[in-house]
């Protein structure tokens, strides 16, 4: 999955502002890193997790001398207690203080499971020591050492875990370690995922418990043939290759098939699911005991079946089956939402949103794949299901229903009926909710309005404000902080597109300005909300003089299937045709210098400024471009065969979506920057563009990083030097 480079957030959390935000210029970048702090505002409580059946959440803090707490705190009462502190606390055994990486609980809430000394392996994976808290006792003791995930059986008597490839399990009473798999080797995993299943399908622990603590299902991935990938960052007498199998499109894939584990018996059986060149993204536990729901797609993911298997004898029946004329959605990597799938361990049926109608809505199916009923309908769609209800035969999710650039709150029966908006203020809505549906926090803002949190009851009645933010609010009196206007406009096919306008400080009427369209552009995700913005590349340039803007371009999500996927099989045309007419849209306003506009992206937004800029150069004179992919062959083939197919069946369309095929074109300036341990958008993409250019006389600028990975910088100075290469080169050439 592409993604926006972290770094930003990252160094700005690290810095604190001294001085005001009083002026109309920054000297430096720097400055403006500063200067922002003071617009975040708080949060509210961190790392909530909900316990005692959901009449209680714990939180963490950290104390005057920096030791990490665990509190809760219960609504009915306004009780507020510590739970854990590491003060004073060292790992058993030794001297040295314990610290946490982060801690999940058991469902009786009496015990904590500690994952520590983490050594991170991919986006969301990492090896770890993993360590056992009773919180009546106050004991800590060790459960598993260099695990790669961890997780407490349901009923809080064991641990299971992967370790080197195999599973297994600790049992707490007898303290006591069962090997489960024993066949693990290079490339052949039980219970953990390769590179490309874990980035493309978002998770990280290829195993789950079942609610009753007998089984353990678990993916069996094999990825021997798959090619391996090889990058360095040059540094010693003699490079160091790191490796990792990566299939780009066309390769041979990882072939996966799915386990389970008595444990008791540590007996095996193979789920009888055929794979056929395909994929098993995801794996359910149901509400009937041994049953075990196994999704299938085929390797286009334009089709999608799914199974339910017997646990004790590995036979498999398909009970429901959906095609598409473009990709089916199995999770939304920018929504936070792992799954569209939801089986309630109560109730036995099952909830799925898909956009099949049109809009990405909630159906509502038996266990033999019957349609019960359609959940939600409507021209809008939902984004995010926070709790489903089977006592009370309710779901509550997030939805667009009153605007793609908001998110509100909502409560609705599983007959469809009865439904109940239960957020209020106009804005972007991001809801935590109990699992049990008793409470939620609600934390909320608008482009005017700073951040709010605030907790509520399942019925939306307020409780108690958690932060207001006043700070914030004060901050912003007599400074010189820029807020957007939310604007839109019809593009060259008819369909309206949101904008985020922000104008320069101190701005003139009758004055023109160069602008800065900052775009991201990938299938599903979306740029601009009706929410509260901090950005301090974007301060530094309002303050320097620029127009900045935002775009929710075709391809998008929020705002249903054919503006979505208008973009299958043909990457690239439709956002830089929507980035080109957004553009002209600006200049036309009087106050833009339309021969003064620069895109800039990251990513994949890295390929559609440079695509962007290659297919109309009479538009942008200056591209950005960070971490591209500049031909989609040479992308994991989880991810570019999804929105273009099989290379066999789009041939032309490869071709004609990569930016190297368009390299003769540059009339404008480009700027490209990427490290030579990027894992995820590997630099061969930069170099064989670089080629192109240079192929056909073309001049650019490079700035190649070597450590970085997809982010390209890799401490604060990199990040400094990489943000004022930006600045330096649209300075050089847009004024």
């Amino acid at each position: 999955m592409l993604n926006i480079s972290k770094w930003r957030m990252v160094f700005l959390l690290l810095l604190v502002s001294s001085v005001g935000f009083a002026q109309e210029k920054f000297a430096t970048f720097a400055e403006s890193l500063g200067q922002v702090r003071p617009f975040y505002g708080e949060s509210g409580p961190d790392n909530v997790n909900w316990i005692n059946d959901g009449q209680a959440y714990s939180f963490t803090e950290r104390n005057e001398s920096g030791a990490q707490l665990i509190k809760s705190f219960n609504p009915k009462n306004g009780e507020e207690k510590l739970i854990f502190s590491t003060e004073g606390l060292t790992i058993p055994d030794s001297d040295q203080a314990f610290e946490y990486m982060s801690f999940q609980w058991s469902d009786d809430s009496q015990y904590l499971l500690f994952q520590t000394n983490f050594r991170p392996v991919w986006r969301r994976s990492g090896i770890s020591d993993y360590y056992y808290y009773s919180v009546a006792d106050k004991t800590l003791s060790l459960v598993a050492k260099d695990a790669q995930t961890a997780e407490l059986s349901p009923d809080g008597k064991k641990v299971g875990y992967e370790r080197g490839g195999n599973l297994f399990v600790f049992d707490l009473a007898g303290k006591k370690e069962t090997q489960l798999t024993d066949d693990a080797e290079d490339g052949f995993y039980n219970g953990r995922f390769g590179w490309a299943y874990e980035e493309e399908f978002g998770l990280a622990q290829a195993w789950e418990w079942s609610h009753d603590s007998k089984y353990i299902a678990f993916w069996q991935s094999d990825e021997r043939e798959v090619p391996v990938f090889q990058m360095t960052d040059y540094q010693g007498t003699h490079k160091e290759w790191v490796e990792l199998p990566y299939p780009q499109v066309g390769d041979t894939n990882p072939s996966v098939k799915i386990g389970v584990i008595n444990v008791a018996q540590k007996s095996k059986k193979w789920m009888d699911v055929p794979l056929n060149d395909g994929y098993i993204p995801r794996i359910y536990w149901t509400a009937e005991t041994a049953k075990l729901a196994v999704m299938q797609m085929n390797r286009a993911q334009t089709e999608m079946r799914l199974y339910m298997a017997d646990a004790n004898s590995g036979s498999a029946k398909m009970i429901f089956e959906e095609t598409s004329d473009a990709w089916i959605d199995v999770f939304d990597f920018f929504a936070g939402i792992m799954h569209y799938m939801f089986f309630p361990k109560d109730a036995k049926e099952f909830f799925w949103i898909t956009d099949k109608e049109g809009y990405a809505h909630l159906y509502r199916y038996d266990y033999n794949g019957k349609l019960i009923n359609q959940v939600t309908e409507g021209n809008w769609e939902v984004v995010f299901v926070h709790s489903v209800d089977s006592k009370k035969k309710k779901i509550y999710y997030t939805s667009t229903e009153g605007s793609p650039l908001q998110r509100q709150l909502y409560s609705i029966n599983f007959n469809g009926k009865g439904k109940k908006k239960l957020t209020e203020l106009p804005g972007k809505h991001s809801v935590d909710m109990a699992p049990e549906a008793t409470y939620y926090i609600d934390r909320f803002s608008n482009v005017n309005t700073p951040p709010k949190v605030e907790l509520h009851s399942a019925n939306g009645k307020l409780i108690e404000t958690l932060a207001d933010n006043k700070e914030v609010k004060q901050a912003l009196e007599g400074s010189t902080f820029v807020t957007p206007e939310l604007s839109q406009f019809t593009n060259s096919s008819g369909d309206k597109i949101d904008l985020a306008i922000y104008k320069p400080a101190g701005f003139e009427s009758g004055k023109k300005y160069p602008m800065v369209l900052d775009v991201y552009g990938g299938p599903g995700a979306q740029s601009v909300y009706n929410q509260w913005s901090v950005n301090a590349w974007h301060q530094y340039l309002l303050h320097n003089g620029y127009v900045v803007v935002q775009m929710n371009n075709r391809g998008g999500g929020g705002y249903g299937r054919e503006f979505e996927k208008v973009v299958y099989k043909n990457l690239g045309h439709a956002e830089a045709q929507d980035f080109v007419d957004g553009a002209k849209h600006m200049a036309g306003l009087g106050y833009v210098d339309g021969d003064n506009m620069a895109i800039r992206g990251h990513s994949y937004g890295g390929y559609i400024s440079s695509f962007t800029i290659l297919n109309h150069p009479d538009v942008f004179k200056v591209a950005l471009v960070g971490a591209p992919v500049t031909d989609w062959r040479l992308y994991d083939s989880i991810y570019a065969e999804r929105y273009m197919g099989l290379e066999e069946d789009n041939t032309e369309g490869y071709l004609n979506s990569a930016p190297t095929t368009y390299a003769k074109n540059l009339t404008g300036h480009m700027l490209i920057a990427h490290s030579t341990m990027d894992e995820n958008v590997h630099v061969q993409n930069t170099f064989q563009l670089v080629k192109a250019l240079v192929d056909n006389g073309k001049d650019h600028e490079l700035k190649i990083f070597p450590p970085g990975a997809h982010g390209v910088a890799y401490n604060y100075p990199s990040y400094l030097l990489l943000m004022n290469s930006y600045n330096n080169y649209l300075e050089r050439y847009l004024k």
